[in-house]
């Protein structure tokens, strides 16, 4: 166990191989203080509890045989054990049919004390306090650290998503709200419209995948993707293989490249997949948080559903969503209003966007006269009323960038015409050039 993201996830999944129905996730001081994971599972006996927390111990497997099919998430014994070596270790548990449940701490994989009886509800809690106590180095490393809680809730809401009979919630101690909270469903679309909201959904569609034909080996992949409408500026691809969430850089390249046929540029898609495979045919010991798993004939098995997602792309290629934004027609008349630094641009729901500078604008409107491409032409025009045009285009621009000294006058030669005009007899005025 390196981070509290870790020793989480090794719980939650322990919960779901015990059969529970719900699962909460609580911490307080993003793990470091308290983690507490709750679940209503079969429990553990009595009689087990000693070992629990010793090394490469499990009740998941009974035969030397069950390692070539492993089809539990967890199976090592290795979570618990490392656990008590880093904190402070609690369980609480109690069995069907049992009129008490037991509680007992641990230290250094092995009993701090005899199980003790206690009242208990149906399954197992455990809490894991001060973790790292006795290692200062790192736990000031994850004290200024705050990226371990985003990790959480990220694979809380994953298991959320594919395991659709399990009740997950996530929060922080003390918090009135859960970060996490979905139910339980019997839709998958329901499942990611719970976690990742109703405009999601909207754009997914289903895949399925097999190949129970070929002789040497036998694969089915159902899920969903989203089609060509659907933009995100990150990939978001849930992978489960055999019900274990794992990653797989190749398949997710190669899924990343058939979109970028088909998406904007920056955009990303959305992916959820489950892969069912023969137990043998997956080795899950290949990492050390099991996050990575190898698959025999992993090339073909790839290439397969990237043509199947091509496929169903090409399919659904038929219409497509483009945002638009309507002329705003009340925009026209406050041109007077607007000041040189910047203006305000009202959308057609009244809601108020960023200010916009002046010499950011494009003037596309021919209704608007400042708009006109005859208006930035050079020299006079004989027409008197292209000139009154122009006087008029002058007057606007002006006003536009000062609106207080905006006035009558668009020239110099206008202002000594009309001083000459109320000029009294006998009166001197001298001009400069500047």
């Amino acid at each position: 166990i390196q981070r509290p993201s870790l020793a989480v996830k090794e719980l939650v999944e322990n919960s779901i191989d015990a059969g529970a129905s719900t699962v909460s996730v609580t911490f307080k001081d993003g793990g470091l203080k308290l983690i507490q994971v709750p679940d209503d599972g079969h429990g553990i006996r009595c009689e087990d509890l000693p070992i629990l927390c010793e090394r490469h111990t499990t009740s998941k497997l009974s035969a030397y045989e069950d390692l070539q099919t492993i089809k539990s998430m967890g199976f090592r014994g290795e979570a618990l054990a490392s656990m008590t070596y880093v904190g402070h270790v609690t369980v609480t548990t109690i069995t069907e049919g049992q009129l008490h449940g037991y509680r007992v701490s641990y230290r250094d994989g092995v009993m701090e004390n005899d199980p003790k009886p206690c009242a208990a509800v149906k399954g197992t809690q455990v809490m894991v306090e001060n973790l790292f106590y006795n290692m200062v180095a790192r736990r000031k490393t994850l004290e200024n650290s705050n990226d371990d809680y985003p990790k959480i809730v990220d694979f809380i809401s994953r298991f959320a998503v594919h395991h659709i009979n399990v009740n997950f919630s996530c929060r922080k101690h003390g918090a009135n709200r859960a970060d996490v909270h979905s139910g339980s469903t019997s839709s998958r679309l329901d499942a990611i419209r719970n976690v990742y909201g109703a405009s999601v959904v909207r754009d997914l569609m289903e895949i399925q995948v097999s190949d129970e034909n070929a002789v040497d080996e036998i694969f089915k992949m159902d899920g969903f993707i989203s089609n060509a409408n659907y933009v995100a500026k990150k990939t978001t691809m849930i992978l489960f293989i055999n019900d274990r969430l794992v990653d797989c850089t190749s398949l997710k390249r190669a899924t990343e490249f058939v979109y970028s046929a088909i998406l904007p540029q920056a955009s990303k898609p959305f992916i959820y997949m489950s892969i069912n495979l023969p137990p043998e045919h997956v080795d899950v010991n290949i990492h050390p948080t099991k996050k990575e798993v190898s698959l025999l004939n992993q090339e073909r098995i790839i290439e397969k559903i990237k043509d199947a997602i091509e496929e169903k792309l090409m399919n659904c290629n038929n219409t497509r969503i483009f945002q638009t934004q309507a002329l705003n027609s009340s925009a026209l008349t406050q041109s007077n209003t607007r000041k040189d630094m910047g203006t305000e641009i009202s959308t057609p729901t009244g809601d108020k966007s960023q200010k916009i500078p002046v010499s950011q604008m494009v003037r596309t409107d021919p209704r608007d006269p400042s708009g006109r491409l005859h208006t930035y032409w050079q020299g006079q025009s004989s027409n008197l009323e292209k000139k009154s045009d122009l006087v008029t285009v002058r007057n606007i621009v002006r006003s536009r960038r000062n609106p207080k000294d905006a006035g009558d006058l668009s020239s110099r030669h206008e202002l000594l015409t009309e001083i000459d005009s109320n000029l009294h007899p006998g009166e001197l005025i001298l001009t400069c050039d500047v």
